[in-house]
């Protein structure tokens, strides 16, 4: 917790030596000047204390900037203006994140960015299959489908700012980073409104 104004000056009060040049009434110069140079202490202190919830990304205001410049940030899949809880969550995800191949790692990234989807994977159809199975070719063992809703809709965050939208509407960003973020040797499909 930072010392306030009053603290420091009762500090500086009691460094100063006795003594007639350095006199102790609150009217005079010298007094003032303590005063003064209290308040610059002060508000060093109190910056000290909030450069603690800088340095964590989560909660992060002023050194944000440099924090998304450590991780690579702004994600070249994002299009026009992010809120600040958007993009504090891109940096922690960036942070955290370890990567995958899998159905729930890619519903979990969706979900992080606001969509909610389901990812549905596909076999060859083989000699062995169920008759009641699609008859599939072998390349579509490479092909998997992300299904959301016709209309996604991200909604203001209480942690935004008022020159923030109040919601945002579109799939384009979820699209962008999948399709970024797949595995090469793969071919993914977006389906809408058939969840």
């Amino acid at each position: 917790m930072a010392l306030s104004r009053a603290d420091y000056h009762a500090i500086l009060h009691a460094l100063a030596p006795p003594g007639r040049a350095l006199p102790r009434d609150p009217e005079t110069l010298w007094q003032r000047l303590l005063e003064a140079r209290a308040g610059a202490f002060a508000r060093l202190d109190g910056r000290a204390d909030t450069l603690l919830e800088e340095a964590d990304p989560r909660t992060a205001v002023d050194l944000l900037p440099d924090w998304e410049r450590v991780t690579g940030l702004p994600d070249p899949c994002v299009t026009g203006e992010q809120t600040a809880s958007e993009r504090r969550d891109a940096v922690v995800r960036v942070l955290t994140g370890t990567g995958g191949a899998s159905r729930s790692y890619f519903e979990g990234l969706a979900a992080d960015l606001g969509y909610d989807v389901t990812v549905e994977d596909y076999t060859a159809h083989t000699v062995g299959s169920d008759v009641a199975e699609p008859l599939r070719g072998i390349d579509w063992r490479w092909a998997w489908t992300v299904r959301g809703p016709e209309q996604s809709v991200r909604y203001f965050d209480v942690d935004g700012t008022v020159d923030e939208a109040l919601a945002t509407w579109g799939n384009e960003r979820l699209e962008c980073v999948i399709s970024r973020l797949k595995p090469a040797h793969t071919l993914v499909l977006f389906a809408y409104g058939e969840q």
